[in-house]
């Protein structure tokens, strides 16, 4: 099972944002900072267990008679289903072929109508909380923020273990399954 984002997610942090935060000047340390932004974003994506910024992702999933299921959440949409052969052919599926359902909790199930002998199939789909960086809720933004505080400060040495406020701001949007697909 591969999956990987076909576009880098936008930060819901800006670089101005952070830089005040850090009570840094203009431009200084603008690539380390960014790179702890990216860095912070990535650690909270993984906490709470969804990606924050809307972005396209592509993930092949073998085909085992259940329905698929993507596991970057909350998915918006599926685009498009390809079947994918033992010998490595791939053939796009219509519209018809295939359905989609997303649940609440934005946890897609993608059901096959045809597999055409397919052992694996590639799904096509966008996931996020929110479309863009001001859609994403204060806490988690904020969490972010001290989190690039934290890593900012751990590069002189400091304590490793990151505030427990920034769980406590994450918190409420993690999003956890206990083993199986789902």
């Amino acid at each position: 099972m591969t999956m990987q984002s076909v576009t880098p997610g936008e930060s819901p942090v800006s670089l101005n944002e952070a830089r005040g935060w850090l009570r840094l000047g203009p431009t200084i340390d603008d690539a380390v900072v960014a790179g702890l932004v990216r860095a912070a974003t990535n650690i909270c994506e993984a906490f709470v267990g969804q990606w924050l910024i809307e972005r396209a992702a592509e993930e092949v999933l073998p085909i085992n008679g259940a329905p698929l299921v993507p596991r970057v959440r909350p998915v918006v949409a599926v685009d498009a289903v390809t079947l994918i052969g033992i010998d490595g052919g791939e053939a796009v599926l219509a519209a018809d072929a295939w359905d989609a359902v997303i649940g609440r909790d934005g946890t897609a199930r993608v059901t096959l109508h045809q597999t055409s002998g397919a052992v694996r199939a590639r799904l096509s789909y966008r996931a996020g909380l929110a479309a863009e960086a001001n859609g994403i809720p204060e806490a988690i933004r904020q969490g972010i923020v001290r989190m690039t505080q934290h890593l900012h400060d751990a590069r002189d040495g400091a304590p490793a273990t990151p505030p427990a406020a920034i769980a406590a701001l994450w918190q409420p949007w993690r999003r956890m399954t206990l083993g199986g697909a789902a």
